[in-house]
């Protein structure tokens, strides 16, 4: 079986971490198949959201692989200085950062441990949702290092520097209900009902205009981390380039006559949930 599952239904991608008997740990094969894979979902253009999960029902990712990667990190003369500036381009699985640049909405599903860089995997998802059993750990510290493929300036951005302290200087892990408490995920369900709740999540996201969130994804990352003046220049400006979208006159004529899909209020429409459906 290949290490990485990649089944494309209709507008969705399904991207599987198949190790289980390694916790899906990300070894070297497993990030050049990585790599491979998201870059065909960001060039595949029907392709519109994508949900990432691992096999089994103990890990999403356990993370880099340590037996494979660390010789390439420490084992070759000058590793630590040209090694670090070659890492730069592709993080782990190129999701963490190389292809972190992907505008189309990334869904992960968080099934058991996400540890290490399985964590940092997780963190540069869109929108994660857990396991009741899921946990989440930063156990670098105790082995000499810390997150190098976003875990920190993500954790900081997601949840505050508050909870990112204490999760990678305690080096504790913390469960799916406090991951909850601290916004790291947007909800917590039952085991079996996971790939069901990231499907709902996924039929909310379609009903929704592909340019805008593309446009929405690619404004969030680009104000992270800049000054206020900035961000609402910036804001601005791809808001309003986006009127240009051939698509807004007939789905205002849908908002104007209350039959857009999954209307709240008074005049409640249904979401169709299912997904995946199609070529």
């Amino acid at each position: 079986m290949p290490k990485v599952l990649y089944d494309k239904r209709g507008e969705v991608a399904y991207v599987t971490l198949n190790r289980p008997e390694a916790m899906n740990a990300i070894d070297l094969e497993t990030h050049r198949l990585l790599q491979q894979v998201w870059a065909d979902f960001r060039d595949d253009h029907r392709l519109r959201v994508a949900i990432v999960t691992g096999a089994g029902d103990e890990a999403f990712c356990a993370g880099a692989d340590l037996k494979t990667h660390v010789p390439r990190w420490l084992g070759v003369p000058g590793m630590h200085e040209m090694g670090a500036r070659a890492k730069i381009r592709d993080g782990l699985g190129g999701l963490t950062r190389g292809l972190h640049r992907i505008y189309k909405p990334i869904v992960a599903a968080v099934n058991g441990w996400a540890l290490a860089g399985g964590f940092e995997t997780a963190l540069a998802c869109d929108i994660r949702i857990a396991s009741a059993q899921a946990k989440f750990g930063s156990f670098e510290i105790r082995r000499g290092f810390h997150h190098a493929d976003g875990g920190v300036v993500r954790l900081v951005n997601i949840c505050g520097a508050g909870f990112a302290a204490e999760m990678l200087l305690t080096g504790e892990p913390v469960d799916a209900h406090r991951a909850l408490s601290a916004n790291l995920v947007s909800k917590v369900v039952g085991h079996d009902q996971l790939m069901d709740a990231a499907e709902a999540t996924v039929a909310t996201i379609l009903r929704n205009d592909q340019t805008a969130l593309e446009s929405a994804k690619q404004t969030l990352l680009e104000v992270i981390g800049r000054p206020l003046d900035d961000q609402l220049a910036i804001e601005a400006l791809y808001g309003y380039t986006l009127m240009g979208n051939p698509e807004i006159p007939g789905r205002l004529s849908r908002f104007y006559e209350k039959t857009d899909a999954g209307r709240a209020g008074k005049h409640t429409t249904l979401l169709d949930t299912a997904v995946g459906a199609g070529d």
